[in-house]
Order: C-alpha cells, then sequence, then structure tokens
C-alpha cells in the first residue's frame, strides 16, 4: 500500500440542532440540542461544563450555511462522510428528518454520506436531566409489517441512489442501532435487498450496531457487518456488585458514575476489529449529563493526546483491512448533549480533529 492511503472515518450525525413541533410541544418553544448543552454546569470538582461551541457556534441545521461549514470541517480533517442519524417509529411515523431531507433535495454539500436507523423509543429521559425512573414514553418503535417495511424503502431510495451515497462493494451502506430490538429484523433486510435489486441497485450493505458481546448473534441474523459500539466497556468488564454498590451510592448523593477516559479506552480495543465484518467505533469523549444530569455516565480527562492514541490503537487494528472496508464509525460528529464530538470547543479548539487527522496522515503502509 502507499502511504496515506485512505481510512475511511464516517461520523454520526445527530439532526437534533433545529426546532421541531414535537419538540416545541414536550420541552418548550425553541427547544433544540442546544438548550440542555448550554445550562449544563459541572455535577463535581474537575468536572468541566459545559461544552461550548467554538468556530461553528451554536448553529440552526435549517440554514444550509451550517450544513456546508460543517461539511467542509470535517473533509479538511480527513472524515469521509457523515453517518445522518434517521428516525422511522413506524407507520410513516418520522422526526427531525428536515436537514438530512434538505441535504438530499439541494445537492449541498457536496460531501459523502449514509443513513443508520435509530430503531427506538423516545422516552422524556432522553432529553430530559429531571426525568424520573417512570420515564415518559413520547414516540414508540414500531414494526407494523410488509407494507411499512415497503415505504420505509421507497422513503429512503432517492438517499440510495444519490452520488453522494457511501457504498461498500457497490452497495449502499445502512446501519441498524439496535438489531436485536427488532424481532423480524432478518425478513426485513431479505425484503430491502431484493427491492435494491429490483431498483437497480447491487443490493444494500447492513451494518448492525452493538456491543461486542453481541456479535455473533448480530452477524448471525444476516447483517454484512457488526460496529462495536461499546462505550461502556469498562462497565461490562467490572465485577457486578461492585457496579450496584456504585450505582445505589451515586444515586443516594445524586452524583454521577465517572470514569477516566484513559481507562476507558482501553475497552475500545477488540482484536476482532480485524475482521472485513467488524466495523470499530472511535469515541472522543462521553459526558451524558446535559441530558441526565447526575443519572449519566461521565468520562473525565479525555484530552486531544489521549484521543490521539486511541485514534491510532484503533487504526493500526483495521489498516491492513481492502480499502473498500477499511472503515471506521467516529461517535461522534456533533453529540454535544452526550459529550462525544469531534466539532470544535472552547476548551480544546480543534485539537481533537488535529489528532485525527496526524493520525491518519502519518499512517505508513
Amino acid at each position: 500500500m502507499n502511504n496515506r492511503e485512505k481510512i475511511r472515518a464516517i461520523a454520526f450525525y445527530l439532526p437534533q440542532f433545529h426546532p421541531t413541533k414535537e419538540n416545541d410541544e414536550w420541552w418548550g418553544k425553541g427547544f433544540t440540542e442546544w438548550t440542555n448543552v448550554a445550562k449544563a454546569r459541572p455535577l463535581f470538582k474537575g468536572h468541566y461544563q459545559p461544552h461550548i461551541p467554538a468556530d461553528l457556534g451554536f448553529y440552526d441545521l435549517r440554514l444550509s450555511e451550517s450544513r456546508e461549514a460543517q461539511a467542509e470541517l470535517a473533509k479538511k480533517y480527513g472524515i469521509e462522510g457523515f453517518c445522518y442519524w434517521h428516525y422511522w417509529f413506524g407507520g410513516g411515523k418520522r422526526l427531525l428528518e428536515r436537514p438530512f431531507t434538505e441535504v438530499l433535495s439541494s445537492g449541498k454539500p457536496n460531501f459523502p454520506f449514509c443513513l443508520a436507523w435509530a430503531n427506538h423509543s423516545w422516552k422524556k429521559k432522553l432529553w430530559d436531566p429531571n426525568a424520573t425512573f417512570k420515564d415518559k414514553l413520547l414516540v414508540e418503535q414500531t414494526y407494523p409489517g410488509d407494507e411499512d417495511i415497503k415505504a420505509h424503502f421507497y422513503t429512503v431510495l432517492p438517499a440510495f441512489k444519490d452520488k453522494r451515497y457511501i457504498t461498500i462493494n457497490e452497495c449502499p451502506l445502512f446501519l441498524i442501532y439496535a438489531p436485536l430490538d427488532y424481532k423480524e429484523v432478518s425478513h426485513f433486510m431479505e425484503m430491502w435487498r431484493k427491492l435494491a435489486v429490483q431498483n437497480g441497485l447491487k443490493g444494500i450493505y447492513f451494518v448492525g450496531q452493538g456491543n461486542m458481546v453481541h456479535r455473533k448473534a448480530i452477524l448471525a441474523l444476516g447483517f454484512n457487518a457488526f460496529n462495536d459500539a461499546s462505550v461502556f466497556g469498562i462497565q461490562e468488564n467490572k465485577n457486578g456488585l461492585y457496579l450496584v454498590a456504585r450505582k445505589i451510592v451515586a444515586r443516594l448523593f445524586k452524583y454521577p458514575i465517572s470514569y477516566r477516559y484513559a481507562d476507558a479506552m482501553k475497552y475500545w480495543v477488540h482484536s476482532e476489529a480485524k475482521f472485513d465484518d467488524t466495523i470499530p467505533t472511535i469515541i472522543p469523549n462521553w459526558d451524558h449529563s446535559p441530558r441526565s444530569g447526575a443519572k449519566g455516565v461521565i468520562l473525565t480527562g479525555a484530552t486531544p493526546q489521549l484521543f490521539r492514541k486511541h485514534v491510532e490503537e484503533i487504526i493500526n487494528l483495521i489498516k491492513d483491512k481492502k480499502e473498500e472496508e477499511r472503515i471506521v464509525f467516529v461517535k461522534s460528529w456533533n453529540e454535544w448533549g452526550e459529550g462525544n464530538y469531534l466539532e470544535p470547543d472552547l476548551q480544546y479548539g480543534d485539537g481533537h480533529l488535529t489528532a485525527f487527522r496526524s493520525v491518519i496522515e502519518s499512517l505508513k503502509y
């Protein structure tokens, strides 16, 4: 291979940064992801909050200029494309579709993209730090049957046929967030693959997301690849009694559960990422407190230097794959409410982006 051979880095993209009718009803007029981000406060000594955007500011994704600025920045630092979260709740019910719909219809930005189906119900705790344990259901994820499967396919078909759509081996990439929650997911994929061929496509490259412990079960359902999103791998490797005790103490004293980023990142590197059927995930940070308050999990000390080490470890696992399958997902481009984003902020500027690009440009095969 030549120096600087392409690494296919695809960043998850949250379209929650614009007002919607539903969010106005649930949270108040003008609510967006920025609402919780801006009002977040430190919960313990050394806890850095709020995280404030720098170069791109508090953007509104209804504006083409905002979307184009994001794409220019991502391209500059070595991101191949965005993976837009796509919400289809069944029966044609959709949410947060406007930004991507406008990207598709306008042809701007001229930047690669794919879709990830966030097939889960929405509950109050998703964006409310004060939500109780008896969580309120806002929108239920349903799977009505074959007619809905067809309607869903034909809704996204124009995206699949767009020249910007990211493909693997000439098939459009489509990720499913919670494959094990959908009992008929194998049937769903079989129908979509047939419909894809009938509509002039080579097929569909399905990716199922989950924790590493679910890898074999997800692949057995017929997915082309598994995406490892084990953000809380450090918890999965702790003693069960220790975790229960820690959660009880945290709840009693209204204190969040926190781990050091330097410790957590050790559990994001798995040898299975070398396989063609496994796509790893790069994680810049995690701090869910803007959304969940003291009930969230927080990683501390996520510096650009540590992030660079994390990127190196992941890239070294995939660098010998065929170029088409030399893919890594980044969680995320702009999940500010979860504290995992690559966009510049006031704390480190473009430090994480620079760290990422430096690894990509220094690779020698």
